[in-house]
């Protein structure tokens, strides 16, 4: 909304001083004749706003032109700094609402809390797009039209008609009762009801949503962290899952877990070597995780797994047993 674009303007003029309007319009992704006429409306409505020409020109406010907000210590300013990094937001149609609050809040604070919280915050990076690896990290893209709908139709209780794509299946309509939304690792998920049971739902399936005029058929409360917990646990332990039997020196029980969905039972043999039962998403999966740990792990069943782990272990070894 204009309205919103506007103050926005304010903000960020009165945070970064001086600023062309080709700057102000990739920062609001809008045109620069856009930026210009919001200009002239702010000068109308009385905004000591002023432009100056040349190569160093931009536009600029009266320095005194400032509001004052009191009450928060340099952390909590920090914090709110910080949050405006975070990607969560984003996966609910709410990074744009997020970055303009914050915009709103750090103009606010005092001039000598502002410059604090901002210069520590640039010391601060969260979740990059690459790890130390170097394996990129994709966010999920969620159309906003999309996250609106799901998340107008959570906040208002309101039924929830979604065409959900399941993997491997066509995608169809579906009619659900919404809970409560999560983020995990930069993927949105919602949780609702089909009827009585529990459900849950990647947002980036959700190829199109439509809110409701029903009343959704939920409690009143929920404990959304208890609810996230309970579906975790009934999707690593039920399903379409792997179950193996695996030999592991204790040295590597930390990263052989980390890599299971779930750990069943575990004994200590005599030799000293951990017996793990443990429970992976699919046969694939499986062979990926228990090959990572080459000779600190044996697999005991299933035994298909063992010939499938031998084959690629003779297949290496004939490759690199001659040298070039």
């Amino acid at each position: 909304m204009r309205a919103d674009r506007l103050v926005s303007l304010v903000l960020l003029l009165r945070q970064r001083g001086r600023t062309t309007a080709e700057a102000l319009a990739r920062e609001l992704e809008v045109s620069t004749r856009t930026v210009l006429r919001d200009m002239e409306a702010l000068s109308a409505a009385g905004v000591p706003v002023y432009a100056e020409r040349g190569r160093h020109g931009g536009f600029s406010l009266l320095p005194d032109f400032q509001t004052a907000l009191t009450g928060l210590n340099h952390d909590e300013a920090l914090a709110l700094v910080v949050a405006g990094s975070r990607r969560g937001a984003q996966l609910f149609g709410l990074g744009s609402a997020l970055a303009s609050a914050v915009l709103k809040v750090v103009d606010a604070l005092p001039e000598g809390l502002r410059d604090t919280a901002a210069g520590a915050a640039q010391r601060l990076l969260i979740d990059p797009e690459t790890d130390l690896l170097s394996r990129r990290v994709a966010p999920e893209e969620i159309p906003d039209s999309i996250a609106a709908a799901v998340r107008r139709a959570v906040f208002a209780g309101h039924k929830l008609r979604i065409y959900y794509e399941a993997l491997g299946r066509p995608p169809k309509w579906r009619t659900v009762d919404p809970i409560g939304l999560v983020t995990v690792r930069d993927q949105g998920y919602l949780l609702a009801k089909r009827g009585t049971e529990d459900r849950t739902y990647r947002l980036s399936r959700v190829l199109a949503a439509e809110e409701l005029d029903e009343p959704a058929q939920r409690p009143d409360a929920v404990d959304l962290d208890r609810a996230w917990r309970e579906r975790n646990v009934r999707f690593r332990t039920g399903g379409e899952m792997t179950a193996v039997v695996v030999r592991v020196d204790p040295d590597h029980r930390e990263h052989l877990v980390a890599t299971a969905l779930a750990v069943r039972r575990e004994e200590t043999d005599e030799d000293g070597r951990l017996r793990l039962h443990v429970v992976f998403q699919d046969a694939r999966h499986a062979e990926w995780a228990l090959w990572e740990h080459a000779v600190y792990a044996e697999v005991e069943d299933p035994q298909w797994l063992r010939a499938s782990l031998h084959d690629r272990a003779t297949g290496i070894a004939a490759r690199y047993g001659t040298p070039t």
